[in-house]
């Protein structure tokens, strides 16, 4: 089974030393969740956010990786975003979260780029052309 690299680039290096909280109001923030790196969601949510480069950047969206006890695209503990944003151990889960800070979509399955791209158009800051 060919493992697909973590998308650690554009924004996702820059945030990494930052944590969730501390991209409020400058980003839009892909919480990708997993067992481990092996988890075929994980796999196929990888494929699409790869497919959708120019999107994400043009939508300020970075994505932050939970597997297993770590954490890539930010400076937080698995621990406390599983704690904070109800991230199951044991299953795949992406959370898509606003520049608020709110939590927009929740799905236990991958996210499309179509899906991403219609959510985070339909936001107000997007509207407004605040990107």
């Amino acid at each position: 089974m060919m493992l697909l690299k973590p998308l650690m680039t554009m924004a996702f290096v820059a945030a990494a030393s930052t944590s969730v909280a501390g991209m409020k109001w400058e980003k839009r923030v892909l919480l990708v969740s997993a067992p481990d790196a092996t988890n075929p969601s994980l796999a196929e949510q990888r494929r699409s956010l790869a497919q959708w480069r120019a999107g994400a950047e043009a939508r300020d969206l970075v994505v932050v990786e939970v597997l297993g006890d770590r954490v890539s695209g930010a400076s937080d503990k698995a621990a406390t975003l599983r704690q904070r944003y109800g991230l199951s151990p044991n299953g795949f889960t992406a959370v898509l979260i606003g520049k608020d800070g709110g939590v927009k979509l929740r799905k236990t399955r991958p996210l499309t780029a179509a899906v991403l791209e219609d959510t985070i158009d339909a936001m107000p800051m997007r509207r407004e052309g605040k990107r």
